[in-house]
């Protein structure tokens, strides 16, 4: 499906003819006898169109290297929509499994903290490109444990949860706190989190509480004076 931007498409009219005799005659004689029916108010068929910053994000997206496609909107009642949502499946050469369902601004911003940040930590830290990312929760239609009813930012698709990170050279890096003794794979999960903190409103993962333990939740919800949680 080819998508377009939003633009101002009009109405046309018919030229309102001159006072006199050629008002009353009509353009179509055989039509005279015959009402004139309008169009309908709304096409049944579903708008091609989206926002001009939906079309910019994919854009981005596509600068960016990522593989995605387009998805249907969501709607699944309450606060859990996503109007625009796509799905990636890879950024660059980096896998994303299972396919992520997020909204196109948080798919970018993902795939530019992977790019920008990930990859080149591994290669300092493990001599190795990133070749898989295992996440555990996309767009997900919940509230946030304990919150009383608080939409969860997964329900507009703007929060990813990370898992595992799976390095070229065959290296699993399991999110979850490490031993004592790994002091490699510390600080690079250490360093992978504090940067995200510079592309995300909210990181928080093992050591955060329960719920985090194995997995970085990253997300972009917006809170005011710009208030960002990094835990």
């Amino acid at each position: 499906m080819t998508l377009r931007p939003d633009v101002d498409i009009g109405v046309q009219t018919a030229a309102v003819p001159r006072p006199g005799l050629q008002a009353l005659v009509p353009s179509d004689p055989y039509l005279a006898g015959y009402p004139r029916l309008d169009p309908p108010a709304e096409s049944a068929e579903p708008s091609l169109y989206i926002p001009q910053t939906e079309v910019d994000c994919r854009k981005d997206l596509e600068s960016l290297g990522v593989t995605y496609r387009d998805l249907a909107p969501i709607d699944d009642g309450g606060a859990c929509r996503v109007d625009h949502p796509v799905e990636i499946s890879a950024i660059g050469s980096v896998q994303m499994k299972p396919a992520a369902t997020l909204s196109c601004a948080m798919a970018a911003t993902f795939s530019r903290w992977t790019r920008k940040e990930l990859v080149p930590t591994a290669r300092r830290k493990y001599w190795s490109g990133v070749k898989t990312i295992h996440q555990g929760s996309s767009y997900s239609c919940r509230n946030i444990r304990g919150s009383r009813g608080k939409p969860s930012q997964h329900s507009v698709g703007n929060a990813l949860d990370v898992m595992r990170i799976e390095l070229n050279n065959g290296k699993d890096i399991d999110v979850r706190k490490p031993g004592w003794f790994a002091f490699r794979q510390r600080g690079f999960l250490n360093t992978v989190r504090a940067d995200g903190c510079d592309y995300f409103t909210t990181v928080l993962g093992p050591g955060y509480n329960a719920d985090h333990a194995d997995h970085f939740h990253f997300d972009i919800m917006q809170r005011r004076n710009g208030h960002i949680a990094c835990k």
